[in-house]
Parts: C-alpha cells; sequence; structure tokens
C-alpha cells in the first residue's frame, strides 16, 4: 500500500443476501492522478467495486478509503458531490441546456451563477466543444460523442477528487470512440483527475490504464499492473487467456518510441517521435521497413524492423 494514495481499497468483499460473492477481499490503491481500470470477464464485480467508492453499494467488510478518509464515516451525499460518475448512456438532463447540464453540480454546492457558467465554458472548451456553439443546445440537438463529452464536462465542473466511469465510451461507434480515448487522455493529463474506469474491454484498458485491475468471477483480483507488465508478464494463466494470445503486439502499443538509436538519413514514410512501437510497426510494414522518425519539422534519423525489435526487447516493461 503506497502512502500517496486517493483511493485505498483494503480487504474489501461484497456479498449479496442470497450468498453470492460479488468482491472478495479485494486490495488496492489509486496513486492520486493515475487512471486506475477495472476489466474482467461479466460477473467479475468491476462495477460493483467502483460504486462502493462512492458508497452507490457499501461493502460487507472491509474499509474503503478515499482521500485519506474512511468514507464509510463520511455522510454519502457529501461524497459524491466531490466525485465525478459518467457512465455509459450519460444520462444528461434532456430539457436543460448543455451548460445548464455543465453547471449542475456547482450549483449545487453553492456556486453562484455567474462562476459556475465561467466553469461550465471552460470545461466545454477543454473537451473540444465551442460553448458558443453547443451551450445553448439541448441533449437531443448533439451526436452520441458530443454527449459522452458533456457528461465528461459536467463531471469534472467542481474539480472532483476522483471521476468514476462506467463503459463511457461503448455506446458510440468504432470510430468515435477512438477520438473519445485520445480527448480523455488530453483532459486528463491536463486536469490531473484521479478516475476509476469499467471497461470489459482489455483494448481499451490498456491504453488508457495507468494501471490495470483484472478481476475473475466473484470479484478476485489476478493482477493488478501497468499495462506493458499486463502483457508482457501475466502473472497467472487467467490473465494471460485474457489478455489473448496476440499480446506481444498489443505490447506494443503501450511502449512509446525510443529516438536513440536511430539511423542516419531519411525515409518515404514518416511517423511523429510521440508515437508508441505499435504504430511505428504500421508505419514500418507501409513503408517498406524503413520509417523515419520526425519531430515537427526536424527529421531524427530512420527507424528499420531491427531497430524496433531491439527497442521492444529492450523494454518489455514500458
Amino acid at each position: 500500500m503506497t502512502d500517496d494514495a486517493m483511493i485505498r481499497l483494503d480487504r474489501v468483499s461484497k456479498t449479496y443476501a442470497d450468498g453470492t460473492a460479488a468482491v472478495s477481499e479485494l486490495s488496492l490503491d489509486v496513486g492520486r492522478g493515475e487512471i486506475c481500470v477495472l476489466v474482467g470477464p461479466s460477473g467479475c464485480g468491476k462495477t460493483t467495486t467502483m460504486k462502493m467508492v462512492n458508497r452507490l453499494i457499501d461493502p460487507t467488510s472491509g474499509t474503503v478509503y478515499v482521500d485519506g478518509q474512511d468514507i464509510s464515516r463520511t455522510n454519502p451525499t457529501e461524497l459524491r458531490r466531490r466525485i465525478g460518475y459518467v457512465i455509459q448512456n450519460v444520462g444528461l438532463f434532456p430539457h436543460q441546456r448543455v451548460r445548464d447540464n455543465v453547471m449542475t453540480v456547482p450549483r449545487l454546492l453553492g456556486w453562484d451563477r455567474g462562476r459556475a457558467r465561467q466553469r461550465a465554458g471552460e470545461l466545454l472548451e477543454l473537451v473540444g466543444l465551442d460553448p458558443a456553439v453547443y451551450g445553448g443546445r439541448y441533449p437531443a440537438q448533439l451526436s452520441g460523442g458530443q454527449r459522452q463529452r458533456v457528461g465528461v464536462a459536467r463531471a469534472l465542473a467542481a474539480d472532483p477528487l476522483v471521476l468514476l466511469m462506467d463503459e463511457p465510451f461503448s455506446a458510440v461507434d468504432p470510430v468515435a470512440r477512438e477520438r473519445l480515448q485520445t480527448e480523455f487522455l488530453r483532459v486528463q493529463a491536463e486536469v490531473g483527475t484521479t478516475v476509476v474506469l469499467v471497461t470489459h474491454d482489455i483494448d481499451e484498458a490498456v491504453r488508457l490504464g495507468t494501471r490495470v485491475a483484472i478481476l475473475r468471477e466473484g470479484g478476485h483480483l489476478e493482477q493488478y499492473a501497468p499495462p506493458a507488465d499486463l502483457l508482457t508478464a501475466p502473472a497467472t494463466e487467467f490473465v494471460a487467456g485474457f489478455v489473448g494470445s496476440d499480446r506481444m503486439v498489443k505490447a506494443l502499443s503501450v511502449m512509446p518510441l525510443a529516438t536513440d538509436g536511430l539511423e542516419p538519413g531519411t525515409a518515404q514514410t514518416a511517423v511523429s517521435a510521440d508515437v508508441d512501437l505499435g504504430r511505428a510497426l504500421v508505419a514500418l510494414l507501409a513503408g517498406g521497413g524503413r520509417v523515419e522518425v520526425r519531430d515537427g519539422d526536424r527529421s531524427l534519423g530512420v527507424l528499420t524492423a531491427e531497430g524496433l525489435v531491439r527497442q521492444a526487447a529492450a523494454r518489455p516493461a514500458g
């Protein structure tokens, strides 16, 4: 257990009245500013675990701490006002304009209307929606992806300690989903909020997570580690099967491209220096085994297939 954890689950269990164990003796920490992704098959307790963080569900035993406080000793309503919540179908108020939706929690916390309105505008800009264009619209006038962005803005509006996200991107098409994931990572990096995100998709988990918790049926924790560690060194056969036989290919997507050791010269195909090894591999295949690495307008050198293999072997843990 770390001393700087924003969220701490200490031997937490949840058993229902019929004796079914949803979560069993679960202990994990989520550091400040981290994105913790809970992933696993149906019935593994990932949504139950997340809901115990804001007391939508109380544990049968064990203790949940948020910002060092035992949440069983806090008022549930006050706790939830300090925790943002984003769900699959967004849950925007249909008869309120977008700006008023985002202002909801700040107004509940007693912010004056001017301050709440200013904050709503800042958050809409942050998630890529011009408040002058979208602030006066109703949710029905937005696309699914736009509604999801508003949901994120609303959840962040009162500077929450923690952001909980339950399958937030699964209701949109694959192209919009990837854009939303990219936008979410940008926003989270800017605001630094601690996030617990539930998904059933291992690809989404390894793309978004600072650390990923893989659960099996009954809420048993199989492994909790950075994505590259899960993919290159699965702790159990269950984890290895869950992440898939192509896990080494997936691992490339969480390994940053290193720009030292590039060969001199240029190539017809180019990639940005900030890509991961997975995208570099795609470019190498398209470029006949040679790809130029560029930092803006500046060429840093050429990556070859042999160079990519060396990088992957030298940095298995990302």
